[in-house]
């Protein structure tokens, strides 16, 4: 009998970094786990959903949802439909989703906001600089009035 090879071990990893948390997960994550809240909550109450039960299902802000959302509209994995009681979304072609990259393409945001923050330093660090050589012109011209005094009253004592 042949002993049957143990799986790798993940030991060596921390549990944190495998599980896939809200901060970590891509769009196309999102976007699988959004159409997976459609189906089921579609089977779960015998109607489609509406953007504000899949969020909530999701725990996702609604903001993301709805960013999520369009996206899926834009490739027509999800098609919104508006009825009587609101919006409701409905899964049109779920093989869609697999032509979204698997990994995050940055959105810009987070480079913009360090773009924005380095912009901030820089400016702070400018401004800093203008404080210090205005203190200096002020130190010397309070030196320089100083001295001027003085030889004055040096010049009236005489």
């Amino acid at each position: 009998m042949q002993a049957l090879a143990a799986p790798p071990s993940n030991a060596d990893q921390p549990r944190r970094a495998r599980v896939n948390t809200p901060e970590t997960r891509s769009l196309y994550d999102d976007a699988h786990l959004f159409v997976a809240a459609v189906r089921f909550l579609t089977h779960q109450q015998q109607s489609p959903p509406d953007l504000a039960e899949v969020c909530r299902a999701l725990s996702l802000s609604q903001e993301r949802g709805g960013f999520v959302c369009r996206r899926l509209m834009d490739i027509g994995a999800v098609e919104s439909i508006r009825g009587a009681y609101g919006d409701r979304l409905f899964v049109r072609d779920h093989l869609q989703l697999e032509t979204l990259p698997r990994e995050d393409q940055s959105d810009g945001l987070q480079a913009e906001l360090d773009r924005f923050q380095k912009t901030q330093k820089g400016l702070a660090s400018k401004v800093e600089n203008i404080r210090a050589e205005q203190a200096r012109k002020k130190k010397d011209l309070f030196s320089e009035m100083e001295k001027k005094l003085r030889q004055e009253i040096d010049k009236k004592s005489s």
